[in-house]
């Protein structure tokens, strides 16, 4: 069982803060258009992103963006809304560090966080902002029995 998930059972709180890092690679990038239909040829074509100013192909942003719901995902965290800010492009091979931080939880289980996701020079790549509903006491105690695929 993830430690995200662990942290998750044991109660959210503000002032939570979680990291995870991934590198994405070329299959990656052909998985994510193929279930997309995101076609744009910036994510396929070098020639095409090199016009368009990028140094080679570039990861899809919302691709990128699935380090957020992967900590969502963990934490049980039911996302009601997500305000993605694209800084930089992602290169194929890139480790990216997403840091989650939960900045407010109130009496209903909403709370809200704050989320940046940095490249291999430590650059922001992706800054965020998300609410969502964290799990109540009886969703928790169901979570110690969910098992998670982490592969």
């Amino acid at each position: 069982m993830s430690t995200l998930r662990q942290k998750a059972i044991a109660g959210l709180e503000e002032g939570d803060t979680f990291e995870i890092k991934r590198t994405f690679s070329d299959a990656d990038i052909v998985q994510f258009e193929a279930l997309s239909r995101d076609h744009n040829p910036v994510h396929s074509d070098a020639k095409y992103a090199e016009a368009k100013g990028f140094d080679g192909v570039i990861a899809h942003g919302l691709l990128t963006a699935t380090l957020i719901t992967e900590i969502g995902g963990q934490l049980g965290w039911l996302a009601t809304s997500m305000n993605l800010r694209f800084k930089r492009p992602v290169y194929i091979g890139d480790e990216l560090t997403c840091v989650w931080k939960i900045m407010g939880i109130d009496e209903g289980n909403r709370a809200q966080a704050e989320v940046i996701v940095t490249n291999s020079s430590g650059l922001a790549v992706l800054l965020a902002e998300t609410t969502g509903l964290i799990p109540n006491d009886a969703e928790r105690e169901l979570l110690v029995s969910i098992t998670i695929d982490e592969t």
